[in-house]
């Protein structure tokens, strides 16, 4: 029987374990109540807001809502948007490499106190992370006088920006990458190595295609968060129309000022850049579960 259970491929021997134990199958009204449930609150607090957010951009027509993107200080919020995403995303990817790799690969002392600080971004709050960036580059913070003399700017400037982004985005690519690099193991690392491979000959032909996926949904999240990241900004930006705002804090001002169309109609612009975002997540995932069924076939 167990030679059997083996030679099932993977998602029929799922399929099987669900029909056959008792300990998981509910009754169909209980899956039908539970679906209903999960699909009534996504369709009121995520596909109804975000359908509310295109209907607002083109209530009045097509023309006010092309205008609204063109307008000097929507596309300076789009191009600061785009240059902080440039920047920070490939900052954190060699970062979450760097990181992953050594808490993966190797044992070293402090290698827990380690990840924990990949993980401090998300339990500190963006504001406060603006906050902490303030009191360190401000005008009467740690460094700020020093700047001054040297005429750095970094606070209420795009340097600030960016370290602000770059913070509360880094644990995104490492996070994707170490949990998968340790079940992965040293094992096809170290023969690469004792069949004569350097170092990034290893890192080019075994490592990286073993956790490209991984690393590609890492970079989307990482990118995702570094556009629509509002909070730790706003700290530190200013908020200079034409200079330091990015298109989240664009779109509050403009909601501030009673300028509901021209909000709305950037504020689509992030939302379809979430949607972009979940259609590659989606994709992404779809990759992993065909890889992962083909070896289980190849590897009954």
């Amino acid at each position: 029987m167990a030679g059997v259970a083996l030679a099932v491929p993977g998602p029929q021997r799922a399929r099987a374990r669900y029909e056959t134990n008792p300990a998981i199958r509910e009754s169909g009204a209980v899956r039908i109540l539970i679906l209903t449930i999960s699909l009534l609150f996504f369709a009121t607090f995520l596909l109804l807001p975000l359908i509310a957010v295109f209907v607002e951009a083109l209530r009045r027509g097509w023309a006010v809502y092309v205008a609204a993107l063109v307008e000097p200080d929507a596309l300076s919020a789009i191009r600061l948007t785009l240059l902080t995403a440039a920047l920070a995303v490939p900052l954190n990817l060699i970062f979450g490499l760097a990181a992953a790799w050594a808490i993966a690969k190797f044992e070293f002392r402090g290698k827990q106190f380690l990840t924990t600080l990949i993980d401090l971004p998300f339990s500190v709050s963006p504001v406060i992370a603006g906050l902490i960036y303030v009191l360190v580059f401000g005008a009467q913070g740690w460094f700020g006088p020093w700047l001054s003399e040297h005429g750095i700017k970094i606070i209420f400037a795009v340097p600030g920006i960016i370290l602000a982004t770059i913070f509360v985005t880094f644990p995104f690519v490492a996070r994707e990458l170490i949990p998968l690099m340790q079940a992965q193991g040293t094992e096809e690392e170290e023969a690469a190595l004792t069949l004569g491979a350097s170092g990034w000959q290893m890192f080019w032909r075994v490592t990286l295609p073993n956790i490209k996926w991984a690393l590609l949904y890492g970079v989307i999240l990482c990118n995702a968060r570094a556009m629509g990241e509002f909070g730790a900004v706003s700290v530190v930006s200013g908020h200079i129309r034409g200079l330091t705002n990015t298109m989240p804090l664009h779109v509050e001002i403009l909601y501030n000022e009673y300028q509901f169309a021209a909000a709305f109609a950037v504020a689509s612009l992030l939302a379809l850049l979430a949607l972009v975002t979940l259609a590659l997540k989606t994709y992404i995932e779809w990759q992993v579960t065909r890889q992962t069924s083909r070896r289980e076939g190849e590897h009954p």
